[in-house]
Order: structure tokens, then sequence, then C-alpha cells
């Protein structure tokens, strides 16, 4: 599922590419996948773009949004019209996007944009994620059952060490509770907890208040890195940024899917996978305690 650096990497691409473009039409192809009415925001100026946990937000006028969230294999793959030498029907691109081929409107293709001077493509080949219309008001109902990003002032030290003080489970589940932090997800949980000497299954009440501080600066460095990287296209693949090329994270990864090759610290360990609440979990046994 495409985290907080994944999802930004395509909120940056989508506002440079679609702020001050108009909505002319929208393809519902597949309808389980679309809340909303259609025909209201149909003519909408889009004037931003922004990222609320793992949610892009498209703000359109008239006090309504576009909330897109991509769940396990969505996508959304922009082309300029304009530049492109086919008609507005299909676009051909120069490498295949992951489950849906060169051409879109391909088969994992379920809605379609048709903006002034462009057109954005909804892929998802699992058909978990989602495209809603919502206004103002109820944008903020939805916000506000997230806890902190992870760069906003919000986010302190303070917050993180009341946060696990209270956390009888393992901490990694910490990580994953957007409830309590928002963005992060299955790999920089993995990658943070590396970083910090942590292990996964370790309680977070139980955590010293030295790793804590640790565990901080690694949350955002992990994700820092990611961002730098473009994102993580690991595992199935199905993750590329707007234009529909991978990320590099993967080639930066510590621990996560590294099962059985030695600790990037040099401990002498290796790295084991695991399993905490349903997902694969990532960690050197020697040096995260």
């Amino acid at each position: 599922m495409p985290e907080l650096p994944e999802v930004q990497t395509i909120v940056n691409q989508l506002k440079e590419n679609l702020v001050g473009k108009t909505i002319t039409g929208i393809d519902i192809r597949l309808s389980k996948l679309w809340s909303g009415n259609k025909e209201q925001i149909i003519g909408s100026k889009i004037l931003d773009v922004r990222r609320r946990a793992k949610m892009i937000i498209i703000k359109l006028d008239h006090g309504r949004n576009l909330v897109v969230h991509l769940k396990m294999t969505g996508q959304l793959i922009y082309s300029d019209i304009s530049n492109n030498s086919n008609n507005r029907e299909t676009v051909t691109f120069p490498n295949p996007i992951p489950f849906a081929g060169t051409t879109l409107p391909g088969k994992t293709t379920h809605i379609i944009f048709q903006l002034s001077g462009g057109v954005l493509f909804f892929n998802d080949m699992r058909q978990f994620g989602w495209v809603k219309v919502l206004t103002d008001d109820e944008l903020v109902e939805v916000s506000e059952k997230h806890g902190p990003e992870p760069f906003s002032d919000e986010f302190t030290l303070e917050y993180l060490e009341k946060i696990l003080s209270n956390w009888g489970r393992p901490v990694k589940l910490l990580l994953l509770d957007q409830s309590k932090i928002s963005g992060i997800g299955n790999i920089y949980a993995n990658e943070a907890l590396w970083c910090a000497g942590i292990s996964p299954m370790k309680r977070g009440k139980e955590v010293e208040k030295e790793k804590i501080k640790k565990l901080y600066a690694c949350i955002k460095s992990v994700l820092e890195e990611g961002l730098k990287y473009h994102g993580s296209s690991a595992g199935d693949e199905a993750y590329v940024d707007v234009a529909g090329n991978p990320g590099k994270m993967q080639e930066h990864f510590k621990v996560y899917s590294r099962t059985g090759q030695p600790c990037p610290n040099n401990c002498g360990g290796k790295v084991v996978r695991g399993e905490i609440g349903g997902r694969g979990t990532f960690f050197c046994p020697k040096c995260q305690k």
C-alpha cells in the first residue's frame, strides 16, 4: 500500500500538472470505486492538491474536493493531451504501466477524468481503492479521524512519548495506527524501528526514553529518504508515479524484504521475517531489542 512518501510524490506531481485545469468530463467504469455526484464537479476548476495521511485531496472550487485513496494497488496516471500524439480516447506511454499496459485506458482503468488539456486515469488491479466527492465540512470530519502528520508541529517528541506510554501492544502496531500517527505504513515502520534499534514486538510502554528519542528522529529520516527516492515500488510493484515511473526506495531498504541477508549494521545478525497484526515484519533480532 502506498505510504506517505509514495502518496506525497504523487501529490507533488499532480499539483504541478493539475492546478488551474478544469474537469470537463468523468467516465466511471466501476461504480463501486466512486462515491458522490459527478455532475456536481464537472466544470469545476482545480485549485490545489495536497495530502492528508494516505489520502490525495484535489481541492476544487465551490467548496468541494475529490479525495482519492489508492489502498493496495491504486494508481493515478496523468497525461498532458497537448503533448501526446494520441487522441483523447487513448494515451500511449513509453513504458508499460504495471497491471494496466502501455496504452490507457487499460483493463485495470476504472475512472477517467477528462481535463482541460489533460487526462487523469485511476487504475486499481485489486479494486480496494476509492474516489469520493466531499464537501469542505465532510473533509474536515475525515481528517480529524487521523493523527498528526510526521512532519507537522503537532508531532513532537513529547507526543510520541505520551502515546507510547499508554501502548501495551507491539510498538510496530502503534506506528501503523493512523489515528495515532498519519502516513506510516508497513515498509517505513519496519525501517524506522531498525534505524532506532527497537524490536517491533516490544510493547510500546516498555520502550526506553532514549530509544523513543531515536525513534522520533528515525521516523522522520526514513520518510525523508523515501521522499528523496520518490517512494518504493517493492513487492508487486504496483506503485508508480503519475508518469508511470517506479520509485527507487526499494534499492535502499535496510531490512524490509531482506530476509536472510546480513544486517546492514554489521552486527553479525541476519534479517528475519515474522508477522505482527497480519503484516510481514522484518528486523534484526541481534541489534533490535
